[in-house]
């Protein structure tokens, strides 16, 4: 396989798995930290006007599935293809999917600079230095 069309396909891949960790968290969030009662974030008009309610406990959720999701997506994707460009690319897009999240919902800006601070480029490299020690069999 030509190495252009493996690296694409590890994005693909890390992408898919990326964002399936991340609904998986984003899912189980509002079972384990339940919004404010009378609330409604099945919706985006819903959430918007339910994140002034929330508690920074509810963030948690979210944080997570945002830098789990970007780790999964980094590690498959560097696994696949080795090298850091397929990490790179992977956390490129799920940064572009935070700050879109960070303009269209009215979130705390502690949680705001957290997330895009955080979630994404240092989970892109950790998950490239993971499947590196994967590779090495765990030697440093």
């Amino acid at each position: 396989m030509k190495p252009w069309m493996r690296g694409t396909l590890a994005v693909l891949a890390g992408l898919v798995i990326g964002s399936i960790v991340n609904m998986a968290l984003v899912t189980a969030g509002p079972k384990v930290f339940p919004p404010p009662v009378g609330v409604d974030v099945t919706t985006m008009e819903g959430l918007k006007a339910a994140l002034p309610l929330f508690e920074p406990r509810h963030f948690v959720f979210p944080f997570l599935a945002h830098a789990l999701g970007t780790l999964a997506g980094a590690l498959v994707a560097t696994l696949i293809a080795g090298g850091r460009v397929p990490a790179v690319v992977v956390g490129v897009f799920f940064f572009a999917g935070g700050a879109a999240n960070v303009a269209m919902l009215p979130a705390p800006m502690w949680f705001n600079a957290l997330d895009l601070i955080v979630a994404y480029g240092p989970m892109a490299f950790a998950g490239w230095w993971l499947a590196g020690r994967f590779r090495r069999g765990g030697q440093a």
